[in-house]
């Protein structure tokens, strides 16, 4: 998988991962790849910046963050921040269906024509989703697990 900086018209930047270049142009092309904030279709990649990892693979510890001057992110950010992801992906499948765990066989069936196409939304294993991709079927994860409409993210 391939971790990719993107963009939309109105200006938001947001993480989408593809399985290589050419799966990132083809979902790109047919319009299947929207802000997750905006709902923008005119999407496109951003300046990455360079992910540098620590010495040694390591996380800095809270001493040496505070030694640095950056405090470590308090706990009610991080569930601030998770809310409002939830909340963006919620919005984003508003208009998609919930086909639960046969959501490989339902994506691959469109991607056929063996059914007509139609936006939805499911859960399906790691290899079932790698073997969706190889296959060219046009599929992308979503940042925060999804359950069935009944329960709650």
């Amino acid at each position: 998988m391939i971790v990719f900086d993107l963009k939309c018209g109105q200006g938001h930047v947001f993480e989408a991962w593809f399985g290589s270049s050419a799966a990132w142009e083809g979902q790109r092309a047919a319009g299947l790849v929207a802000c997750p904030m905006c709902g923008s279709a005119e999407v496109e990649k951003a300046v990455m910046a360079p992910n540098v990892g620590a010495k040694g693979n390591q996380a800095p510890t809270v001493a040496a963050l505070a030694a640095s001057g950056e405090a470590p992110v308090p706990p009610e950010a991080i569930k601030a921040a998770i809310a409002a992801l939830a909340a963006a992906q919620a919005r984003a499948l508003e208009g998609s269906q919930w086909v639960g765990t046969g959501f490989a066989e339902k994506a691959r069936a469109m991607h056929l024509g063996e059914a007509p196409a139609a936006p939805i939304h499911g859960q399906t294993s790691a290899a079932e989703a790698k073997a969706l991709i190889e296959e060219g079927v046009p599929v992308a994860p979503l940042p925060l697990p999804v359950v069935p409409p009944e329960a709650c993210n």
